[in-house]
């Protein structure tokens, strides 16, 4: 399965997060077993949009935008296919 990094700006407040996190677990199991939801990283922009940057595995872009798109509450701003990952151990200075 290919992995995605999927960016999104929320209409709804941080307080409010957990129970959208709820939904969007609950759907997952539910109705779109072929995404599996790895992490996400939440941030507030200075605006006060919540936004988030989540990592999902799924057959395709296509299953994101109707997961996203029965969630609600939010729009997707970029869906990208993760292409690897680094870290910092991976450019030794020595």
């Amino acid at each position: 399965m290919t992995m995605f990094l999927i960016e999104r700006t929320f209409s709804v407040g941080q307080d409010q997060m957990a129970d959208i996190g709820k939904r969007s677990r609950q759907l997952t199991e539910d109705e779109f077993r072929e995404i599996t939801w790895h992490h996400s990283h939440v941030v507030v922009d200075d605006g006060g949009n919540v936004r988030t940057y989540c990592v999902y595995e799924a057959p395709g872009e296509d299953v994101i935008r109707r997961h996203s798109e029965k969630l609600g509450w939010h729009r997707v701003d970029g869906i990208y296919e993760i292409a690897g990952d680094v870290t910092p151990d991976d450019f030794p200075l020595t």
